[in-house]
C-alpha cells in the first residue's frame, strides 16, 4: 500500500480542509463532517486509520469552526453547513462517501443528494424529522460546548468522555468552539429530508447516553446498524481502542454497499 500523503489546505475562502490522500484517490474518498461546537480535530485517529486501510479522507472545518475563516457563528443555519460539504465534494475527482458524527451526520444527510454520495455513514447522527414543528422559535446567537456536558477545560474532569484517555480528551477539548443557536433551533424544529438514495449505515455506542440505539427506532429511511460495545458519544470518534474496529466494520460495509443504490 502506498504511503499516505497528508495535506492541510483551504478549499474555499471560508473553509479549511484536512486531507489524507492515499494512492491518488483511485476510489471514492470520504468526507468527514464534525459535530456541533467542535471541529475537524476530532477526526485525528479516524484519518490515520482510514489511510492505513488505503482510503483517502477529507475532514472539513465547517464555516465558523476550527481553522475556518471567522464568521458570525450566531447567524449560521444548517443549510450553510450542508453547502460547505457540497463545496468540498465539488473539488473531488469522484463522488464521495459522507461520514458524519452527531450534528455532522444530519449535515451530511442534507448534502448527500447534491454530492451524489455513494454512501452515508452516521456516527450517532442527529436525525431528520418527518414533519417540521413550526412552533419552535428560531433564535440567532451562539453557545458553547457546556450545553453538551463539557465541564470546563480540565481533561481530568470530563464525565461526558468517560471512555477517553487523557490524551484523547485533550484533543476533544482542543476541538471545541462556539456553535450557532440558530442551527440548533432548526434541528429542534426538525430538518426534513425528502429522500436518501444512497445506502445508509448508522453506528451507535452502547455507552452513548446522548444518542443511544433506541433513538433510531423510527429513523425515516432504511439503514443498516452497527453497535460498538462500551463506546460513548465522544468515544465513537476519539477512543483509539474502538476506532480501528469501527473502521474495519465500515470498510467491510462499504465494499458490499457503496457501489449500489439503496434497496
Amino acid at each position: 500500500m502506498p504511503d499516505p500523503v497528508s495535506t492541510r489546505r483551504p478549499r474555499t475562502p471560508i473553509l479549511e480542509v484536512h486531507s489524507h490522500v492515499v494512492g491518488g484517490e483511485a476510489r471514492s474518498p470520504l468526507i468527514l463532517v464534525h459535530g456541533a461546537a467542535n471541529s475537524a480535530r476530532v477526526w485525528t485517529f479516524w484519518q490515520d486509520e482510514l489511510a492505513h486501510h488505503g482510503w483517502s479522507s477529507h475532514a472539513l472545518d465547517l464555516r465558523g469552526h476550527g481553522h475556518g475563516a471567522s464568521v458570525d457563528v450566531g447567524t449560521l443555519r444548517m443549510g450553510d453547513y450542508a453547502d460547505d460539504v457540497v463545496a468540498v465534494a465539488r473539488t473531488l475527482r469522484h463522488p464521495p462517501i459522507l461520514l458524519g458524527w452527531s450534528m455532522g451526520g444530519l449535515v451530511a444527510m442534507m448534502a448527500a443528494a447534491a454530492c451524489d454520495a455513494r454512501a452515508f455513514v452516521g456516527l450517532a447522527p442527529s436525525t431528520p424529522a418527518r414533519v417540521r414543528d413550526a412552533s419552535v422559535a428560531l433564535r440567532s446567537g451562539a453557545f458553547g460546548a457546556e450545553a453538551y456536558g463539557i465541564v470546563g477545560r480540565d481533561p481530568d474532569r470530563q464525565p461526558a468522555m468517560a471512555d477517553l484517555d487523557r490524551a484523547e480528551r485533550v484533543i476533544a477539548l482542543d476541538s471545541l468552539g462556539p456553535e450557532s443557536r440558530l442551527a440548533r433551533d432548526e434541528r429542534q424544529a426538525g430538518i426534513v429530508i425528502d429522500d436518501l438514495a444512497c445506502p445508509l449505515l448508522i453506528v451507535t455506542g452502547t455507552a452513548d447516553t446522548q444518542w443511544p440505539r433506541r433513538r433510531y427506532d423510527d429513523f425515516p429511511f432504511p439503514a443498516d446498524h452497527v453497535s460498538v460495545e462500551g463506546a460513548s458519544h465522544w468515544g465513537l470518534v476519539l477512543n483509539r481502542r474502538v476506532v480501528p474496529g469501527i473502521v474495519s466494520a465500515l470498510i467491510g460495509w462499504l465494499e458490499k454497499n457503496a457501489s449500489r443504490g439503496r434497496p
